[in-house]
């Protein structure tokens, strides 16, 4: 994303929306109180973030079996004179999580309160106390109805109730990194990635697809024909604005079938979230390419700040889903591609970088979508996205915000995505504002390891593209 340094405090913009599947206990310096309002009895103070930074946020939970008006809500800390009025028209439905990020009315301190009132400011609906910071969630398990105590962050879903999550671990390959751009080649706000065999497409912030070759055997460059020496521009359809393009992928049919770009807003108007996935026709030659067609997914999509929205994106073949038993979070049933119309045979999912939610969605040509999924990534943001076929799985990527930390999820027994491992960035890499990353083919693996690429959304040292491997 541009404005990348300002991020950390700019994450105090997110209010987030997402529809997913008794008294609280107090547990150790946790302390908590009853809910006093008996028509909202069903709504549960359900997960506390409070990090010491900007990121103060608190989750609600419906565990009843009716939706229940929100509105004018009131959230509190331990201070009566604090204020944070939930939305007008806000609901909450059954088995629903939703959370507010609370920094712009109060902050939430190390040793503080959490408490929701009812629209009156005086009637206590629950509350939750702790004594030290978030690490980096006091999350309540099970939801809505069991004790708090420290957990994986989860906003917006349920809550990682396992044994205190998955330890994350040592980068699954080499710990050296290289560059792999010739200096100041690409600049900065290079983002999302995708490697298509010979072909590295590359995402950038200023509304430019980038089309880039090999430059040896360990490194890129633009290519110099068709019309892509300086990469091209994007448009809106129509040819309009400019998109905010944060990530790329393809489909089963390569860059023949179209790119697919994710776009958080149109740069001409940048106070203003435009959460969309926008397909490029880029056989021609033309140096400015207007999208073919544009799913807009923000009437969808929880809100989240203009500069916080979708960064990653990657396709899923309808095959792999359905071998896995991917469940339809639409249907509740089995995954069925043919519930749908004509769709590019796959689900595309999106990264939120201001939630660190992922979205599944089947696209249909004619620019209307169904949303089958909504997972929680466990990090603080999403900046790329990216299913690696041959080991049937998919690479979640936060950037310098999580410490450059990796994640990997295939599909569980339940039929949902479910981390398998948090990999910590190789050891030779600083913490560089990494918001892209390509794996390479299995046709890559040599001596049992493959290439995969970054990208550095800052340009740090003048360099835009590093190069690593995993193992194959």
């Amino acid at each position: 994303m541009t404005e990348s340094r300002v991020r950390r405090w700019r994450r105090s913009l997110r209010v987030l929306l997402v529809a997913v599947a008794g008294p609280t206990l107090a547990v150790g310096a946790l302390t908590a109180s009853p809910a006093h309002a008996a028509a909202a009895d069903d709504i549960r103070i359900n997960e506390v973030v409070t990090t010491g930074d900007v990121n103060d946020s608190v989750e609600l939970y419906n565990k009843g079996t009716a939706t229940v008006d929100l509105s004018d809500w009131i959230l509190r800390d331990d201070n009566d004179s604090s204020k944070y009025a939930i939305a007008s028209g806000t609901t909450l439905a059954p088995g629903g999580f939703v959370a507010f990020d609370v920094h712009n009315s109060f902050g939430l301190g190390s040793d503080d309160e959490a408490r929701l009132y009812l629209a009156d400011g005086t009637t206590l609906v629950d509350s939750f106390g702790w004594t030290q910071h978030s690490d980096p969630s006091w999350s309540r398990c099970p939801d809505g109805t069991g004790a708090f105590g420290s957990a994986v962050l989860t906003l917006g879903a349920a809550n990682d109730c396992g044994s205190g999550g998955i330890s994350a671990t040592a980068w699954p390959g080499g710990s050296s990194i290289a560059t792999a751009d010739t200096k100041n080649a690409f600049g900065s706000d290079l983002s999302g990635l995708y490697q298509e065999g010979s072909v590295l497409w590359a995402a950038q912030n200023s509304g430019k697809l980038w089309r880039l070759v090999p430059n040896g055997s360990t490194a890129w460059k633009a290519d110099t024909t068709g019309g892509w020496t300086s990469g091209k521009t994007l448009k809106f359809p129509g040819g309009s604005g400019t998109p905010d393009d944060e990530g790329v992928t393809l489909t089963g049919s390569g860059s023949s079938g179209g790119v697919y770009v994710s776009s958080e807003r149109n740069a001409d108007s940048s106070g203003t979230s435009r959460l969309s996935v926008l397909k490029y026709d880029v056989s021609g030659t033309a140096t400015t390419i207007t999208a073919s067609t544009e799913w807009n997914l923000t009437s969808d999509l929880p809100s989240v700040g203009s500069n916080l929205g979708l960064e990653g994106i990657t396709w899923v073949p309808d095959a792999a889903l359905t071998a896995a038993g991917f469940k339809d979070a639409s249907t509740g049933a089995a995954y069925n591609p043919a519930n749908y119309g004509s769709h590019t045979g796959g689900v595309f999912f999106v990264g939120v970088e201001g939630t660190g939610m992922i979205y599944g969605y089947v696209l249909n040509d004619g620019g209307t979508f169904t949303r089958v999924a909504s997972v929680s990534s466990g990090m603080a943001g999403v900046m790329e996205l990216q299913w690696e076929p041959q080991a049937s799985r998919l690479w979640v990527v936060c950037d310098d915000t999580c410490s450059g930390q990796h994640r990997t999820m295939q599909i569980n027994t339940s039929g949902v995505f479910a981390a398998t491992a948090v990999y910590n960035r190789p050891s030779g890499m600083d913490n560089f504002n990494n918001e892209g990353f390509a794996v390479s083919g299995s046709d890559a693996c040599s001596g049992g390891s493959k290439p995969v690429w970054w990208s550095d959304d800052s340009n740090d040292n003048g360099h835009a593209l590093r190069r690593g491997t995993i193992t194959c």
